[in-house]
C-alpha cells in the first residue's frame, strides 16, 4: 500500500532491527505489553533460510458459490489480481483462506509479480500450488500446506485491506508481519517501533548469556539475569562498541 496509507511507518533503524530479532523475541516483548495471540500458529516457510518484515497488505477469502465464481480470473475485476497489482514495496501479502487447504490461494506466477513489485513476501493459512517453484523463487512465503489444485475451486476473493484473520491471528492492514525459520508474528502498527528496539536489546543480552551458559556458568543468577549478571552484561556491551 502507498505509504501514506500506512497507519505507521517505523524507523529504518527498527526495521533493521526486525530484520536482525528472532520471532520468538518478538512474542515475548508482545506478551510483555498484553498481547498473547501474535504468532500465526501452523505456518511453515518455505524457504526457512529467509528474513521477511513488512506491512500486512490483507486479502481475505470466503467460500467459493458458484454463481460468483470467476473461473477466468478477469484481473481487471478479480479481486485477487486487483491486491496482487496494488501491493507495493515492502508490503507482505496476507491471505485470511480460513485455514482451508483443500485448494491453493496463490501460485508463483502471481508471487513472481508480487516480487517484481517490491512486495517483501507472502503469508496464507490456506495452501499455495507450485511449491517446487517457490522454493527456486527468491521470496519468502509461509503457508500452511501445500496443495496442486487452483483457489477458485475453493475460495472467492471479496476484499482487500480490511481487517481479517489469519491463522488464527487478527491482522489489521499496515500491521508489521515478521517471519524467520520458525514462523511469523504480526506486531501492531502502533507499537512496532518500541518493540523493535526493545527486541534487539533483549537479544543483545540473551546472546551474552547464552555465552556465559555455554561457558559452563549456572542459571541461577544468569537466566535470569540478577544484578550482578545485567553489570557484567554492560561491561560486556560497552567492550564490543
Amino acid at each position: 500500500m502507498p505509504e501514506a496509507f500506512r497507519p505507521v511507518t517505523v524507523s529504518a533503524d527498527a526495521f533493521t532491527k526486525l530484520r536482525a530479532v528472532s520471532t520468538a523475541t518478538l512474542t515475548h516483548q508482545l506478551s510483555k505489553r498484553g498481547l498473547r495471540n501474535t504468532f500465526l500458529t501452523g505456518l511453515a516457510p518455505l524457504r526457512p533460510e529467509l528474513r521477511m518484515v513488512g506491512y500486512a497488505f490483507t486479502l481475505r477469502y470466503l467460500p467459493l458459490r458458484e454463481d460468483l465464481a470467476d473461473t477466468l480470473y478477469d484481473n481487471r475485476t478479480n479481486v485477487q489480481r486487483i491486491a496482487v497489482e496494488s501491493v507495493g514495496p515492502d508490503d507482505v501479502l496476507v491471505i485470511d483462506a480460513r485455514g482451508d487447504v483443500r485448494a491453493a490461494t496463490l501460485g508463483n506466477i502471481l508471487a513472481t509479480r508480487l516480487k517484481v513489485r517490491g512486495a517483501a513476501g507472502l503469508v496464507t493459512d490456506g495452501a499455495l500450488r507450485d511449491t517446487p517453484g517457490f522454493k527456486q523463487l527468491d521470496f519468502p512465503a509461509y503457508i500452511r500446506a501445500p496443495h496442486a489444485a487452483t483457489s477458485f475451486t475453493i475460495h472467492h476473493p471479496i476484499d482487500m485491506n480490511v481487517p481479517i484473520a489469519c491463522a488464527g491471528v487478527l491482522i489489521m492492514p499496515g500491521d508489521l508481519m515478521v517471519g524467520d525459520g520458525e514462523g511469523v508474528v504480526a506486531i501492531p502498527a502502533h507499537m512496532a517501533e518500541e518493540v523493535a528496539h526493545d527486541a534487539y536489546e533483549q537479544e543483545l543480552q540473551e546472546e551474552f548469556i547464552q555465552a556465559k551458559i555455554a561457558g559452563g556458568a549456572s542459571i541461577l543468577g544468569v537466566y535470569p539475569p540478577d544484578e550482578r549478571t545485567k553489570a557484567e552484561f554492560e561491561v560486556w556491551r560497552r567492550s564490543r562498541q
